[in-house]
């Protein structure tokens, strides 16, 4: 019955992660360039079979060892897939068709500059010329993203009184002249990335930079890959689930409750 209640306990705190990560998409559904997550897991029985056609030592026998009679609370994974467009017509709003990064100079609260990588292309130019994310930080140009290098020199810097034509490749036109190029980069493996926060992702230890096959279309937002009709569904699955393990705490406890004041009185 002790081994029933954590089993229960066990699907409700897996339930409980589950709806704190949905929530959050739903919370980022309008958040431009946001890409969704979702959690994995595995019950007892998934496990057992791996424990059984573990052939990992041949030849000799190979004990099951300790398996959770509960859920195994898994990873969170991010789901990269490219969101619908949004048209906007402005000029400075530019969005990925493929797969790639746009790279950012971010700068902390503290002062200290580092490369991050973001798809919301939501960007604007100040009145210096510069063309900067709507956080403020400046968007780089393809030396400064391939080299993953800041600074002035990787700065993309046009114009602001002129019209600006960027074509697919990210190089910006003005005057039929290109004046810079819009720097993006891909990654080699994507489990290397890890959300940092303001809608950007920064990199780990063994990170591999790649060359983005993405193309640019100007005037265009690429919007959340969140789904919200598939999200509420989820969401009541969710709460079904959660129920169901809570009225398994109750029947176990109702029947230790007999067991303890009933039975044992006999």
């Amino acid at each position: 019955m002790v081994k029933g209640l954590y089993t229960a306990y066990t699907g409700m705190m897996e339930e409980m992660r589950r709806m704190d990560v949905m929530t959050n998409n739903l919370a980022n559904a309008d958040t431009t360039g946001y890409k969704k997550e979702g959690t994995v897991n595995q019950s007892f029985d998934a496990q057992l079979a791996l424990k059984i056609k573990d052939t990992s030592e041949i030849m000799a026998a190979r004990r099951l060892g300790d398996v959770s009679l509960g859920v195994k609370v898994g990873e969170t994974y991010r789901d990269y897939g490219q969101g619908s467009f949004s048209v906007t017509d402005n000029p400075y709003d530019v969005a990925l068709d493929g797969e790639g990064f746009f790279a950012i100079e971010f700068r902390s609260k503290n002062g200290q500059t580092s490369i991050k990588y973001t798809r919301d292309g939501s960007f604007t130019v100040d009145r210096n010329g510069y063309l900067m994310t709507k956080d403020g930080d400046y968007v780089l140009n393809a030396n400064g993203a391939r080299t993953t290098t800041g600074g002035a020199a990787n700065y993309i810097r046009i114009d602001p009184n002129q019209e600006a034509r960027i074509e697919t490749d990210g190089t910006i036109y003005q005057n039929n002249q290109p004046v810079g190029q819009i720097g993006l980069v891909d990654f080699a493996d994507y489990n290397y990335l890890e959300k940092y926060g303001e809608n950007l992702y920064d990199v780990v230890p063994g990170a591999q930079l790649a060359a983005s096959n993405a193309k640019i279309e100007q005037g265009c937002l690429e919007m959340s890959n969140v789904n919200i009709v598939s999200e509420m569904v989820d969401m009541i699955t969710i709460t079904r689930a959660y129920e169901a393990n809570q009225k398994i705490v109750t029947a176990i406890d109702e029947t230790l409750d007999k067991s303890v004041n009933t039975v044992g009185q006999v």
